[in-house]
């Protein structure tokens, strides 16, 4: 413990109570790719871990580096709850992300490639090519590439092009005069997105069998003379620039929510530069030139060995079939009572169902709304959607149940970071079919996942709702864990129903009955049943606190259990990514405990579970303990009220609590600790349970 605070009364607010939000979300990166070293982990999977590192980097420039810079321009002075001024973020966040890149390539290089190798998969250098892959590469640059590239030489007639987010670009070094007499000395080569970054040679090419790959920089490298007829090149060096990718609508000035978040995607490839990654053996002056024309300073410079864009090397994992350096195959479950019956409407009239995926399938969620678009008692559907996919079956059901004459509402979430595109698209297909789309609250995401079916059953109305801890999005359902309630609870309907009027009505906030929204109840509510574990505490009965979120940072929900800890309630958090509460600080924090579980799955269930004096009570939520989600978000925290349900998740956070394999524990100083076993302990992956036990 690195921290021993002693006096009476401890303020709760002061700085070294809390640990920084972004290198708290480093911390998880780092986390990520030690996946990627880990040798338990079959080696195509190491080389997946290894590409999301780098693709959770990409985003973490995009959006939260971006938004300390643009901090550190608006307020220089403005500090966070660590009391960390914008400028010493970003000074911590340089040394720590060149710490991380340094390592992703590093275990590319020296560890996985090796191991690829003695696989037969090999990714081939140019000075390894044999003369028949040499051929056969040039003739894939003149017919593949060389028509399609467009070098620009600078001259004061071709200014320094506008460079692309993201995008895979090339400065060359040239001498000699082009056609017109002009010598500028360099060119840029912007690399078509379209192109693919890893390039497969023949198997007739692929010496010593195996798959044998080549990079698309290397194959430009080799050939790039070809574009500069009679001039020389004498260099040519990839690099790749970031730029701030969270885009601002005003709220107060826009009539149009569409129009207005339509037009900002046209400048998210150009928004302002955070980040620059050159080739490592680039001369110094040729790097100097590119930060002067991106006017960005050294400490946001990353020079790497090997391609600038990690994650396209993901591609591999689709064009090699080698099962055996891959996880095994996994079949979700269907749950007993679903499987049963071939209704699912009387199912969950029978009881409540929850889901536990990708344990349990996401099937259920789509024949619910399947089963619904046929049934002629169904009157109504309404769903609010985040993120869905392309082609997603559940949007498919939604316009057959409008086309059938239903009433199909649904709210759609535009400004879903980087999925607004795809909403976009997806809106103006449920306005085709006669949906009425609404876009949710203008200066509030809607990120509640809840769908409401209404059935006329002989003289009721009835409501059967769907609650989510994740999107409607059955392929991200087969890789994030995540819980799903089926209820037609009469309380629990009306109140989902309100909800929806709220979104769509404009109306004014009604009272729920049993659940907690954001904006208006769920902070003030989850800080009362906080509070209530502090008051069993102190009057000696059985207090205890557990919590499954991605995040915990909003500064009065630390603050509260901190204080739970102090009255001493034992407080067990399951945080995937960031957190900035400190575990272990003395009179403050003992009797909390942080872990993060990094396994194959994503971690993404929020649940919070209340002792209660033994009266347990247990919620999951679309919401994580974040300011966004607590107050510029519309979200929902709802109650599994049945005992079994109830006590079937408690033991699945129990078996998380166990972990000894995938389990890492946060320590008072950020740092993390991989938990592993003692010789006497018997090895507990909760994953690999929880998929074994569904079997």
């Amino acid at each position: 413990m690195d921290t021993n605070l002693t006096e009476t009364p401890i303020d709760l607010q002061k700085p070294e109570l809390y640990l920084n939000r972004e290198l708290s979300l480093l911390e998880f990166n780092k986390r990520v790719l030690a996946q990627a070293n880990d040798d338990k982990v079959p080696l195509l999977e190491r080389l997946n871990y290894l590409c999301i590192s780098c693709s959770n980097l990409d985003e973490f420039f995009e959006v939260r580096v971006a938004s300390v810079i643009q901090m550190a321009a608006i307020d220089p002075k403005a500090v966070g709850p660590d009391g960390l001024t914008p400028s010493e973020q970003l000074e911590l966040i340089a040394v720590h992300a060149h710490q991380l890149v340094d390592e992703q390539y590093k275990v590319l290089n020296e560890i996985l490639i090796p191991k690829l190798a003695k696989e037969n998969i090999r990714f081939i250098r140019r000075k390894e090519w044999t003369e028949a892959q040499h051929k056969w590469l040039e003739a894939y640059f003149n017919d593949e590439l060389l028509p399609i590239l467009t070098p620009v030489g600078l001259d004061s007639a071709h200014p320094f092009p506008r460079i692309l987010n993201k995008s895979l670009n090339f400065i060359i070094a040239l001498t000699g005069k082009d056609a017109f007499g002009r010598n500028s000395g360099r060119a840029i080569l912007q690399a078509p997105r379209a192109l693919p970054r890893i390039i497969q040679l023949p198997a007739e090419e692929a010496a010593g069998g195996g798959a044998n790959f080549v990079f698309l920089s290397s194959i430009i490298h080799a050939f790039v003379d070809q574009l500069f007829n009679g001039m020389s090149v004498k260099g040519c060096y990839q690099f790749r620039v970031t730029r701030n990718s969270d885009f601002f609508v005003d709220d107060d000035a826009i009539d149009d929510l569409l129009l207005a978040v339509e037009g900002e995607l046209a400048m998210r490839n150009y928004g302002d530069e955070v980040r620059l990654e050159i080739d490592a053996n680039c001369p110094d002056e040729t790097v100097t030139f590119l930060l002067d024309r991106f006017e960005m300073t050294r400490d946001r410079l990353f020079l790497v060995d090997g391609p600038v864009n990690l994650n396209r090397i993901q591609e591999i994992n689709d064009l090699i079939g080698r099962p055996d350096l891959k996880f095994p195959p996994f079949k979700p479950a269907v749950p007993q009572q679903l499987e049963r019956s071939k209704d699912i409407f009387a199912a969950i009239r029978r009881h409540d169902i929850l889901l536990h995926h990708p344990f349990e399938s996401f099937s259920p969620v789509v024949e619910f709304i399947r089963q619904a678009t046929v049934s002629s008692e169904v009157l109504a559907i309404k769903q609010t959607l985040y993120r869905t996919g392309a082609d997603s079956p559940i949007v498919s059901a939604l316009i057959k149940a409008a086309r059938a004459g239903k009433v199909v509402t649904v709210v759609i979430e535009l400004r879903a970071r980087f999925d607004e595109k795809a909403n976009i698209g997806l809106a103006a297909k449920l306005q085709e079919a006669a949906v009425h789309v609404v876009y949710g609250v203008v200066g509030y995401k809607t990120h509640a996942k809840m769908c409401l079916v209404l059935r006329r059953e002989g003289k009721q109305l009835r409501n059967y709702v769907h609650l989510g801890t994740g999107n409607y999005h059955p392929k991200t359902a087969q890789i994030y864990t995540d819980y799903g309630l089926f209820s037609c609870d009469k309380e629990l309907g009306e109140d989902v129903r309100r909800v929806f009027a709220q979104l769509t009505s404009l109306g004014k906030v009604t009272k729920l009955n049993k659940l907690l929204q954001s904006p208006f109840t769920l902070h003030s509510g989850l800080i009362e049943k906080i509070e209530r574990e502090i008051r069993h505490a102190k009057n000696g009965k059985p207090a205890k606190i557990i919590i499954q979120v991605n995040a915990v940072v909003e500064e009065q929900s630390i603050q509260a259990l901190y204080r739970a800890s102090q009255a001493g309630v034992e407080v067990k958090l399951i945080v995937r990514g960031v957190c900035c509460l400190k575990p272990g600080v003395i009179g403050v924090s003992e009797n909390i405990e942080v872990r993060s579980i990094i396994g194959r799955f994503l971690e993404h269930a929020r649940v919070y579970a209340f002792e209660n004096d033994g009266n347990r009570e247990v919620y999951a939520s679309s919401a994580d303990l974040m300011n966004r989600n607590m107050f510029r978000r519309v979200e929902v925290c709802f109650p599994i009220e049945s005992k079994r349900l109830q006590l079937r998740i408690l033991q699945n956070l129990n078996l998380y609590l166990k972990d000894n394999t995938q389990a890492w524990l946060l320590q008072s100083d950020g740092s993390y600790q991989r938990l592993t076993k003692s010789d006497t302990e018997e090895s507990v992956q909760a994953q690999s349970v929880l998929m074994n036990d569904l079997q």
